[in-house]
């Protein structure tokens, strides 16, 4: 068993109930798969990263907004390789692999904990809230949306989304200090970006 004891029963307990709903309401059910694929959100916070990289009214301003934007994509990768980990030794299987599970989601085949798609998201929002608070805020409540979808959708459990959302900032915060051991390559690279118009 993957949890026992009462946070593991509440675990439980709130996936099959939040899950329990889907079927009461076809709007919501047609607006949390439209939500909660791997396409939707995920691209959206693309686009949110390219507008930063190219935003500010001052080289001063643009070049701070282009370290977040590197700080946010290495969380990404950085976030991707820890939850590969954290999941190989927690193997927790899928929720609808358990439970009579409502699925609005495909049957994916990796592991359930953590939410890697959520730590990513949280990860990029974290970097981004760094240099720019309000577009950092708005993919922090992209990636709180994705998690809710993510367990109505019988994807994930709670506890899932909520340690995704945590490791993400947790690795953010990581690599804006192993930044400064780097320097000057994102310097470097940004600057050679720059040269071809591409920063």
């Amino acid at each position: 068993m993957f949890m026992d004891g009462p946070i593991g029963r509440w675990d439980v307990d709130a996936f099959l109930w939040l899950n329990g709903q889907v079927g009461r309401s076809d709007l919501l059910d047609g607006l949390v798969e439209l939500l909660v694929g791997d396409y939707l959100i995920p691209v959206t916070v693309a686009l949110g990263l390219l507008a930063l990289w190219f935003s500010g009214r001052d080289k001063a301003t643009r070049y701070r907004y282009q370290i977040g934007v590197f700080v946010a994509l290495s969380t990404m990768a950085f976030t991707s390789w820890a939850v590969q980990e954290i999941s190989v030794v927690a193997e927790r299987a899928r929720p609808f692999l358990d439970h009579d599970v409502n699925l609005l989601f495909y049957e994916a085949t990796d592991f359930s904990f953590p939410s890697n798609s959520v730590a990513a998201v949280f990860g990029i929002a974290a970097g981004v809230f760094g240099v720019n608070r309000k577009l950092g805020i708005a993919m922090f409540g992209l990636g709180a949306v994705l998690g809710f979808c993510r367990v109505f959708a019988g994807a994930h459990y709670p506890i899932d989304v909520i340690a995704g959302a945590l490791i993400g900032p947790v690795i953010a915060i990581l690599v804006y200090q192993f930044r400064k051991v780097i320097e000057p390559l994102p310097t470097w690279f940004i600057k050679t970006a720059r040269m071809f118009h591409l920063a």
